[in-house]
C-alpha cells in the first residue's frame, strides 16, 4: 500500500515499539509505557522500536525529541536505529488516504472548529443531547458527509481549507462483520469487539497536519512490522478506530496490551505540563533509572 515494503508475515521475533511524541518533556507515564515495551521485548526474544510521532510540526521540535533520546538512554533502554520519524514519511500517509478517497470511504470537511462548536452548542440550547466519543468531544455533524458532490469539488477547486474524514457508516459497511482484537492489557481480556461508531466521523488528515494519530500509527505499525502494541490504557478505545482501518487498508493486526496508567495528585493521567513528574527534573534531582522503576511500580 506504500513505496515502502512490508514486512514478511513469516518474521520469528515479536517486534515492539515506544511511541512518543516530541511536544514536551517525558514524564513518569512514558517511563512506564517505555520500560514495559523494552523488557517484553528483551523476556520474549523480540526486538525493541523508537518511533518519533512527530506529525504535529507546529508543537515538535528538535530539541524535545534530543530530550527524548537523552531520558532514554538514561533509563538504559536501548533501541534499534535508525529511529522512525514520522515527519519523513508524510508520503506514506497519503498513499493510505488516498485508498480510502478513492474507495468512496472518506470525504472532504470544510466546518471550522467554531463553526462545529456553533452547531453543537445551538443543537444543546435547544435541550438536544449531542452525541459523544469516549473521550467526551462531541461527534462530527453530519453537514460534510452530506454535501452534493458538485458542491463539495466547487469548493476543492476554490482552494476552501479542508480535512478528510472517514465516512464511519460506510467504512463500517465495507468491513462487513464485526472486528475483534486480542487484548492482554491491564483491563478487559481476550477477545474485543471494536465499535468504531462511536467515534463517528474521524479526522485521517488536516490542512495543517498531513496525517492523523489514527491513520498514521496503523501504518507505520504496519510498516515496521510490529506484533505487539503496548501503550496506556487512555488508547484502549482508540483501538476500535484502529482495527476498522487496518481491516481498510489490508494491514495486518498486532496483539495489544493496554497498561495501567500513572496518575497525578488530583487523580487524573499526568500531563507532560507537570514539571514534577518530568524525567529530566526527576534526574536532576538525583533520581537513578532504579528509582524511575520504583516510581512506576515495576520493582
Amino acid at each position: 500500500m506504500a513505496e515502502e515494503t512490508m514486512p514478511s508475515p513469516l518474521r520469528q521475533k515479536p517486534v515492539y515499539r515506544f511511541a512518543p511524541s516530541p511536544n514536551g518533556l517525558l514524564h513518569l507515564g512514558h517511563a512506564l509505557s517505555a520500560f514495559l515495551n523494552h523488557d517484553m521485548a528483551r523476556d520474549n526474544g523480540g526486538r525493541f522500536l523508537l518511533r518519533i510521532e512527530d506529525i504535529d510540526q507546529t508543537r515538535c521540535t528538535p530539541e524535545l525529541e534530543q530530550a527524548i533520546y537523552d531520558d532514554l538512554g538514561w533509563l538504559e533502554l536501548a533501541w534499534e536505529n535508525p529511529v522512525r520519524r514520522q515527519s519523513d514519511h508524510f508520503d506514506a500517509y497519503r498513499v493510505a488516504l488516498d485508498r480510502l478517497i478513492d474507495a468512496g470511504l472518506a470525504y472532504p470537511a470544510f466546518l471550522s472548529r467554531g463553526e462545529t462548536k456553533a452547531i453543537v452548542k445551538a443543537f444543546e440550547a435547544d435541550g438536544g443531547l449531542w452525541p459523544r466519543d469516549p473521550d467526551g468531544a462531541p461527534l462530527y455533524p453530519s453537514v460534510d458527509r452530506e454535501r452534493p458532490e458538485a458542491e463539495r469539488a466547487i469548493l476543492l477547486a476554490a482552494g476552501q481549507q479542508h480535512a478528510w474524514r472517514l465516512d464511519m457508516e460506510k467504512a463500517i459497511r465495507a468491513a462487513g462483520s464485526p472486528l475483534l482484537w486480542q487484548e492482554s492489557g491491564d483491563g478487559e481480556t481476550g477477545k474485543i469487539e471494536a465499535q468504531p461508531a462511536l467515534w463517528g466521523d474521524v479526522v485521517l488528515s488536516r490542512s495543517d497536519a498531513p496525517s492523523s494519530y489514527h491513520l498514521s500509527v496503523v501504518v507505520d505499525d504496519a510498516l515496521q512490522g510490529i506484533t505487539h502494541v503496548v501503550r496506556g490504557m487512555d488508547l484502549f478505545h482508540a483501538t476500535t478506530i484502529h482495527r476498522l482501518l487496518q481491516h481498510l487498508l489490508d494491514l495486518p493486526q498486532p496483539v495489544y496490551h493496554h497498561h495501567r496508567l500513572i496518575l497525578g495528585a488530583d487523580g487524573r493521567k499526568l500531563s507532560k505540563s507537570e514539571g514534577s513528574t518530568g524525567l529530566a527534573a526527576l534526574r536532576a534531582e538525583g533520581a537513578t533509572p532504579s528509582d524511575i522503576r520504583r516510581l512506576v511500580g515495576l520493582l
